[in-house]
């Protein structure tokens, strides 16, 4: 192609760059070359506007630059192509004069934005007014000018193969449902005043599509452009449309088993396709003339699925001609994959979020009381990550505390977060302590993860991080055992809180590193004290060292006064330090410790001897009586702690600690020891010759089980009283 030797007055201006780069790249006629040749020797403003009638099979010139200044005023303007006319670009006048008022906020900003930071905006569908009151289509980027001096605009005039080429490529950026329906519509205003996007409600919440019943689909209005006030009863996004509106679109678009666009020409015409004077008010956009196209969107398939229809409106006196209404089916057409995308995604994001809502913890008890927060990055982020979270009750009394992080996002993550998560649940509840548990883990991982095909799908389990604690309302000790996950903070009462001493240990799966023990840490908690567990999402910011972000957060665990309610505490706090904008889920566990008093129970050590068992059965005997506990309840408890007694004294050596508990729930036994061995329930009958001991204890308890500690083992009953 041709280009001008001639150079440009002032190579530095943008406005010359922009106008001679692309200019080289655009056929010109012999008219064109003439005007360009007038446009080298004098003031583009001064030259008369380019033949109307160009020579035939030229290709149109689309482009056109205007300057402005500081105060977004026009100083010079180049829209001498055709497509222009009815532009009216007068220097001095601000630029926003050639816009619709509804984008004039939105555009100021961004001309403002490319003033303040020197960084160009590139490529954006804006519409200009023209003076008979038509709109033109262009392609929109601005640009700084050198040294400062203000602005340059360049404007492309969008002919319907660009447009359909920017517009398909501009609706597939996104995968949130409501952004991806509003690029459709701003898409479809080249064609018309109003476009609309109406979904099948199904694709609005992301459930799965299927070929619909003639007159079955229900209509959600998902996109409306222009963003202007509208008539009351018009329906807007958010809106369902009314049954029967829906019922005759569904059948307009659904003629003869196949999806097909109609045109309604005129209002008339519409108001008797409606026929009720409440439809109107809730599909027409307004009371003038005008007429409508709806084009369906439709999925490929055996039989094709009908995801919702696009509707353009025009005003009265622009009818659709064949060509543009082949035009809006090919958009819609090409973007229709692009609207089922999003709906996977929103069907995705969905799942993974009841999931991890179902894993957040319900509510604290009697010895201790939780909140938890979970904010999960912006949905068109990449979805909902493996961030997980939880606080149970365990069966003898204790309460676990667990949250890890699972690497990635996705339904991917969020499956593994589940599976760690229940696992860990169930293996706590087995008795076993922190660090065993996270040796299991750290099996499964490694087990489970297929590392190329989790990073392929946006996750891995290999590195994802775990810490567990476990509240003693009796001692009022947390232990503690943690995988790679940040340090816990702890505010004992009165104090100031800070992280909790904890040797850092890689995460699980971590097979590159040396394998290491678990190690556990012990410390007390006494009641009014609060213990914060939190993912990296809440302290991580770009602009602070990893300590100080945690120093930060244990600063405002810190200020919650012990009459504070624990749930508007957590979301104050989390209000308060999450980043932003929010890279990565935040979450966060505040647990309060509370306790048993001291009246609720009672430690005994007692030999391992023959008599070990009337020992207990005595001391127990009294302590039900000074707690006014029932005569049937004291014999099921008397019988029990005898039984585990003389079990522990056959079986274990050693000293043996008794302990019992009163709670709201009943009494709980407790008979340690120093053996290894696993209590177990035969089938053996009560005449057997042995391992009647068991029997009475499962049929006199509601639960009974055993948990593992340093020395030995501890074999718990729970009494109903």
């Amino acid at each position: 192609m041709d280009s001008d030797p001639t150079p440009s007055p002032s190579p530095a201006s943008p406005f010359n760059m922009v106008s001679s780069a692309l200019g080289r790249y655009i056929p010109r006629g012999p008219a064109a070359e003439a005007a360009g040749s007038a446009d080298q020797q004098g003031d583009a403003a001064a030259r008369p506007r380019e033949q109307a009638d160009p020579t035939p099979g030229r290709q149109e010139q689309i482009l056109g630059a205007v300057n402005l200044d500081r105060d977004l005023r026009i100083t010079r303007c180049n829209l001498d192509p055709p497509v222009f006319a009815g532009v009216e670009a007068v220097t001095g006048s601000p630029f926003v004069e050639l816009l619709p008022p509804w984008d004039v906020p939105t555009v100021t900003r961004r001309l403002r934005q490319v003033l303040e930071t020197g960084e160009p905006h590139v490529a954006r569908v804006q519409r200009l007014r023209r003076s008979d009151g038509s709109e033109l289509v262009v392609s929109m980027s601005i640009l700084a000018a050198a040294h400062g001096e203000g602005l340059t605009v360049s404007l492309i005039a969008m002919a319907k193969r660009l447009h359909l080429y920017a517009a398909e490529t501009a609706i597939g950026t996104s995968l949130d449902i409501g952004e991806t329906a509003q690029s459709l519509a701003d898409s479809l205003l080249a064609w018309g005043d109003v476009a609309a996007i109406d979904l099948d409600f199904a694709v609005w919440t992301g459930e799965a599509v299927t070929g619909q019943q003639q007159g079955r689909i229900r209509l959600r209005r998902a996109a409306l452009v222009p963003d202007r006030a509208w008539p009351d009863g018009y329906v807007t996004p958010g809106d369902d449309l009314p049954s029967d509106a829906s019922r005759l679109l569904a059948q307009a678009i659904q003629r003869h088993d196949a999806a097909q666009p109609i045109v309604i020409p005129d209002r008339a015409a519409i108001e008797r396709a409606l026929g009720s004077a409440r439809l109107v008010r809730a599909l027409v956009p307004g009371d003038q003339a005008a007429g409508v196209a709806c084009i369906p969107l439709v999925l490929d398939g055996a039989p094709p699925v009908v995801l919702g229809v696009a509707e353009v409106w025009r005003r009265e006196g622009r009818p659709f001609d064949d060509s543009e209404l082949l035009d809006l089916q090919e958009l819609v057409g090409r973007t229709a994959h692009h609207v089922d995308l999003a709906r996977q995604h929103q069907r995705e994001h969905t799942q993974v979020l009841a999931l991890q809502r179902r894993l957040l913890p319900r509510s604290g008890g009697d010895t201790i009381e939780t909140a938890s927060i979970y904010q999960p990055a912006a949905p068109d982020s990449a979805g909902v990550g493996g961030d997980w979270v939880n606080s149970f009750p365990l069966p003898d009394g204790r309460t676990a505390l667990v949250i890890g992080d699972v690497v990635g996002h996705g339904l991917g993550a969020a499956a593994t977060m589940g599976q760690l998560s229940m696992e860990a649940r169930a293996l706590v509840s087995a008795g076993l302590a922190p660090d065993e548990v996270l040796e299991h883990l750290d099996e499964t991982v490694s087990l489970l993860d297929d590392a190329d095909s989790g990073l392929a799908a946006g996750y891995s389990a290999l590195g994802s991080t775990c810490c567990i604690a476990v509240y003693d309302p009796v001692s009022h000790q947390v232990t503690l055992s943690s995988a790679g996950h940040l340090p816990p903070l702890l505010v004992p009462p009165g104090r100031p809180g800070g992280p909790v001493a904890v040797r850092p240990h890689p995460g699980l799966g971590a097979e590159f590193a040396l394998r290491e023990p678990f190690d556990v840490h012990a410390f007390d908690a006494p009641p009014g004290s609060l213990l914060a567990l939190y993912t990296d999402g809440l302290v991580e910011d770009p602009a602070l060292a990893i300590d100080e972000g945690i120093g930060r957060l244990a600063d405002a665990v810190s200020t919650i006064h012990p009459w504070d309610a624990l749930p508007h505490a957590a979301r104050r706090v989390v209000s308060t330090l999450a980043p932003v904008p929010q890279r990565d889920d935040v979450t966060l566990l505040l647990a309060r410790m509370i306790g048993y008093r001291k009246e609720d129970t009672a430690t005994w050590r007692l030999p391992a001897r023959s008599d070990a068992a009337a020992r207990a059965r005595t001391l127990v005997s009294a302590l039900l009586r000074q707690w006014d506990a029932r005569d049937a309840t004291r014999d099921s408890v008397l019988l029990v702690v005898s039984e585990l007694v003389a079990n522990a004294v056959r079986f274990a050596e050693g000293p043996l600690t008794v302990r019992l508990i009163r709670s709201g729930q009943g009494l709980l036994c407790e008979v340690g020891d120093t053996g290894n061995g696993r209590p177990r329930l035969g089938r053996k009958g009560l005449l057997a010759d042995g391992g009647r001991g068991l029997h009475v204890v499962h049929g006199l308890t509601t639960r009974w089980g055993v948990r593992w500690t340093d020395t030995g083992k501890v074999v718990w009953a729970s009494v109903a009283t």
